[in-house]
C-alpha cells in the first residue's frame, strides 16, 4: 500500500469515515436510479470476495454493508452517503453460479448501464481475492470499465488468509494483467478487513479521489 501518505492525510481519511454514513437507496433497476449529485466511488467484486466486510472496515461500522455466508447477497446498487462528501456505491456481487441466469442478466444490464451513464462516478475499486487472483469474470468487469472510461483500481482482499509464499506471484500477475487495461491504475492495493491491514491507507486513497 502507498507509504507516501502523511499523518495529516491519515487523519483526514479517518475523519471522513468517522463522520456520518447514511444509507440513501438500493437500486435494482436503472429506471429508479437516484439523481446525480455528490461524487460517487463504486466497489465491485465477485461474490464472497469480502466486499461488504471491507466497506464495513473502512467505515468502522459492523453492519453498514450486509455480510453473509451466502454469496450473492448484494442484489442491487446500494448507495451510502459518506461524511456528506461522496456516495459510496456497493455494487452487486458477480460470478456466483447459484444465481439464476435471468438474475445474472438483470444484474449485468444494471451494472453496464450504471457504469456507462453516470457522470458523477469518479472511480471504481475492483476487489480480487488474493488467494485466487484475477478470474475471467473479473476480466469481464474490467473490460466493461475500460469501455465506459471509468478509472478503476484493484484491491487484493483477504491477504491475512493468503499464503505468503504465493502472494508475491499473485501481485505480479495481477499488475501484469492491469497493464493490458487502459482504465486501470497500474498498482494493486493489499487489504485485510479481518486484520484491519492497510485500511487507514485505503481511506486516504478514497479521500483523495473524493476531493
Amino acid at each position: 500500500m502507498d507509504s507516501d501518505f502523511t499523518p495529516e492525510d491519515t487523519e483526514r481519511g479517518r475523519v471522513l469515515f468517522a463522520g456520518e454514513c447514511d444509507f440513501i437507496a438500493g437500486v435494482d433497476h436503472i429506471r429508479i436510479m437516484i439523481p446525480e449529485g455528490l461524487p460517487e466511488i463504486a466497489f465491485a467484486g465477485r461474490s464472497n470476495v469480502g466486499k461488504s466486510s471491507l466497506i464495513n472496515a473502512l467505515t468502522g461500522r459492523k453492519a453498514l454493508a450486509r455480510t453473509s455466508h451466502t454469496p450473492g447477497r448484494t442484489q442491487q446498487l446500494n448507495f451510502f452517503e459518506i461524511g456528506k462528501r461522496f456516495n459510496l456505491v456497493d455494487m452487486p456481487g458477480y460470478g456466483y453460479a447459484k444465481v439464476s441466469k435471468s438474475q445474472k442478466k438483470d444484474w449485468r444490464k444494471l451494472i453496464r448501464t450504471y457504469l456507462k451513464g453516470r457522470a458523477s462516478l469518479r472511480a471504481c475499486f475492483v476487489l480480487i481475492d488474493s488467494r485466487h487472483g484475477i478470474k475471467e469474470v473479473d476480466n469481464e468487469i474490467m473490460e466493461l470499465l475500460d469501455e465506459a472510461g471509468v478509472v478503476y483500481r484493484v484491491i487484493l482482499t483477504k491477504i491475512d488468509k493468503a499464503k505468503k509464499s504465493e502472494l508475491g506471484d499473485v501481485i505480479a500477475k495481477t499488475e501484469a494483467e492491469l497493464a493490458k487495461h487502459p482504465a486501470a491504475f497500474p498498482k494493486v492495493y493489499l487489504t485485510s478487513a479481518h486484520a484491519k491491514e492497510n485500511i487507514e491507507e485505503l481511506r486516504c486513497v478514497v479521500d483523495q479521489i473524493a476531493m
